[in-house]
């Protein structure tokens, strides 16, 4: 078995930069599902959720080509939707949380989709009745098959907009809703929606595509479905949680880090939190320096 040893005690040096978000490409790489054109994404963490979400889609149909291993270009003129009700998807789906997005763009692209149930991390409750309950206001039909533990969700006349309130503030579930509501005919009305960065982001995305997205950065948005969407390209933010947990790491270790590239003008309040608990920042463009002169034994006091 592999372990690690770590010797503490002594500060750290040097520059770092973030990598892109997790959260955020889980989002956007479903959202290439929306278009037959080309979407290039940048950016991209290289790690297993991420890399595991594009090679589902590859099997899909969907062509991936790496034009650096950060950013990719994906293009789903032809997906495979037989490949989708197959034993091989159902088990590569419920494998991967961030499968359970796809399920938005298929129904609203192609009229129909398949749920086996999802993987991921065991971290308390992760419901997904937000995700249901949005598509089926939508006009979205769920029917459940005991036997592959699989739901199949069909919507053969279309997705209609329509108003609702989401009864918690899900991030997957608000996205899922988004991207179904983009193709959806009329209007779609979100009340309760979540509103952090990476939902800002994917509506900023599907805006370049041509969706109409009003109330980006609320929890009202207002939704006027389009026809078709088309391709573009899109940068993912830097992972905010990698951010903070950088600088606690300078902060607790009396570090002179630089952060490049941090994302700065999104991470909300977090620098001035870190400042007003006594960690000296200093914002550089958009790079952040914690010059921590001495070890921050703040937490140590309460």
């Amino acid at each position: 078995m592999s372990s690690f040893i770590v010797e503490g005690g002594h500060s750290l040096h040097g520059e770092i930069s973030p990598r892109g978000a997790k959260n955020e490409a889980l989002e956007v790489i479903c959202a290439v599902l929306l278009t037959e054109e080309k979407v290039t994404i940048s950016n991209l963490p290289a790690i297993s959720d991420v890399r595991n979400l594009i090679n589902l889609l590859a099997e899909m149909g969907v062509k991936v080509k790496y034009i650096t291993p950060e950013e990719c270009e994906f293009q789903a003129d032809e997906i495979d939707l037989e490949y989708i009700r197959s034993e091989p998807y159902r088990k590569k789906a419920q494998a991967l949380r961030g499968s359970v997005m796809v399920l938005g763009p298929l129904v609203a692209r192609f009229g129909s989709a398949l749920l086996p149930k999802p993987g991921g991390d065991k971290i308390g409750r992760r419901r997904l009745d937000t995700h249901f309950i949005g598509l089926q206001k939508l006009g979205a039909d769920f029917n459940y098959d005991g036997s592959t533990r699989t739901y199949s969700i069909t919507a053969p006349n279309g997705l209609k907009g329509t108003y609702m309130l989401l009864d918690e503030a899900s991030i997957t579930g608000t996205a899922n809703i988004i991207m179904a509501a983009v193709l959806a005919k009329g209007e779609t009305t979100i009340y309760n929606a979540a509103c952090e960065p990476y939902i800002q982001q994917l509506c900023k995305m599907l805006c370049a595509m041509g969706a109409k997205i009003e109330g980006i950065g609320s929890n009202l948005l207002r939704i006027q479905g389009v026809e078709r969407l088309g391709g573009t390209f899109h940068r993912l933010l830097p992972d905010m949680i990698e951010v903070g947990s950088f600088i606690g790491m300078a902060a607790m270790t009396g570090s002179n880090l630089l952060l490049k590239n941090a994302g700065v003008s999104d991470l909300g309040l977090m620098p001035d939190v870190f400042e007003r608990i006594g960690v000296n920042l200093q914002i550089e463009g958009d790079d952040i320096r914690i010059d921590q002169k001495e070890i921050y034994l703040y937490l140590i006091h309460i």
